[in-house]
């Protein structure tokens, strides 16, 4: 039986509509009322995912029965201010159907298996709700029928991605981490907000039909000019590498690993850390009118994998080691993309997604399994592998083992060139501004009164360190 236009637009609306039903639910109960039950709480959130599952199944099988290539829905209109107006439509074809159906079957999987992971953790109910939010935003973000939709599905994810690594916030590490990730989100996040304004400006539209054109998937070249693609191009690819940690952006991800491990594998190995390369999918006709951001794409994939993989050998945690591992293949979908193989890189991304959500979930065991064996073979000799650094000269080699070490000191380049410069920016036009309102406003800063208008300390308070002693 085939399905009218109408039935796929409404079940595809339903995708992310049931998590962002569930999310409010919890939300309001939680903000409300005391934290509910852990067994309310799975009730809500897992049958609101299964929901979305079962409606993205039946989507890419009404899309399949109806030999469509493409499905535009028209969900309605957010607001609109002058001559714009913001459409919430979904594009519904080839790339969206697949990643829908991934997103919403590996995101049930972690719902189901965090149940017992987190069972009796303090913070049991607010992982479920971030889980939800996240499942809205992921879905929004690959169900898209428009840049500025996909923005917002964009910003959910890297919000939620950073509030599941500061989990356990009791820890300072966490913390500390989740707002090195945040801040690496936001400094990339510009190159995709001018990608949206820019798109506007070339394209005269936001809709990805109207502006990479309403052939299927892949699609063929789009018909703005090389430069302006160009352009446009390389600030999606800023975006999309501080999201899949490209480098120079690698170093959060493997600090990203301080949240627990449903989430992990979720974000860091299955879906989150793929948004980059899904977006590059996306505009791939415009990708097919810049080819000096294509070869980019091919040099920071290829070198963003060496990097990795250099890394990882030196490892001593088995996370630490799999986010390395899922560098290094993020880094070739970022290869194929700009050497054109789109399809080879959706396969490969599917493939690569259930890999590393499987191998993080089964981290913790599969190191029990690894020392117990060892214990019962004490006497055998570790398997060897034939790597390239074995025929490099022994200074060399040397080097290379020890900047491997150091994670090529990515994080302290990152603190000297970028956090620190923006951090003391911040700090001076801080000042600038209280300067200016205080001249406006007639007051000055303590340390400027003259010492006759500045508060004086009671014995009291100097014989204490500036305290009040306080009388019995």
């Amino acid at each position: 039986m085939q399905l009218s236009e109408l039935e796929l637009g409404w079940l595809a609306t339903a995708v992310p509509l049931w998590p962002l039903v569930a999310f409010a639910v919890l939300g309001s109960v939680m903000l409300v009322a005391t934290t509910p039950r852990e067994r309310t709480v799975v009730r809500c959130a897992l049958g609101a995912l299964w929901l979305s599952l079962g409606c993205s199944v039946a989507t890419a099988a009404g899309l399949a029965l109806s030999h469509r290539d493409a499905l535009e829905v028209e969900v309605g209109q957010w607001f609109a201010s002058g001559d714009y107006t913001f459409r919430v439509s979904l594009l519904i074809d080839q790339l969206s159907v697949t990643m829908m159906v991934l997103t919403s079957a590996i995101t049930l999987l972690i719902g189901r298996f965090s149940v017992n992971y987190l069972h009796r953790e303090p913070g049991f109910a607010r992982f479920f709700l971030l889980l939800s939010l996240f499942s809205v935003g992921m879905q929004v973000l690959v169900v898209s029928g428009s840049i500025d939709l996909l923005f917002v599905g964009w910003e959910l994810v890297g919000l939620t991605s950073a509030l599941l690594i500061g989990f356990f916030h009791e820890r300072a590490t966490p913390v500390r981490s989740g707002l090195r990730a945040f801040t690496i989100y936001r400094l990339c996040d510009m190159g995709l907000l001018v990608g949206v304004v820019l798109l506007h400006h070339f394209a005269g539209t936001a809709e990805w039909t109207g502006a990479l054109g309403e052939r299927a998937w892949p699609g063929e070249a789009v018909a703005l000019g090389v430069v302006p693609a160009t352009v446009l191009a390389l600030c999606l690819l800023l975006g999309a590498m501080g999201k899949s940690a490209q480098l120079p952006f690698s170093s959060w991800l493997p600090r990203a690993m301080e949240g627990p491990t449903p989430s992990s594998a979720l974000f860091y190995g299955a879906l989150s850390v793929h948004a980059g390369v899904f977006l590059l999918l996306r505009v791939a006709p415009l990708l097919e009118r810049a080819p000096v951001a294509r070869g980019a794409l091919v040099v920071v994939g290829l070198l963003t994998a060496v990097h990795a993989t250099l890394v990882w050998r030196v490892q001593t945690d088995v996370k630490s080691s799999l986010a390395y591992g899922v560098l290094t293949q993020v880094g070739l979908l970022f290869a194929e993309v700009g050497l054109g193989l789109y399809k080879l890189a959706l396969v490969h991304l599917v493939a690569h997604a259930c890999l590393r959500c499987l191998q993080l979930l089964r981290a913790p065991s599969a190191l029990r399994e690894a020392q117990a064996r060892r214990a019962a073979l004490r006497a055998a000799q570790p398997p060897t592998v034939a790597v390239a650094h074995r025929v490099l000269p022994q200074g060399l080699s040397r080097r290379f083992y020890r900047l491997a070490l150091e994670r090529f000191s990515l994080e302290v380049l990152h603190e000297r060139w970028v956090m620190g410069p923006l951090l003391r920016l911040g700090q001076w036009i801080d000042k600038a501004e209280r300067r200016w309102v205080g001249a406006l406003s007639g007051w000055r800063p303590r340390q400027e009164q003259p010492p006759e208008q500045q508060p004086k300390m009671t014995p009291a308070k100097q014989s204490s360190g500036g305290q009040s002693t306080g009388v019995l």
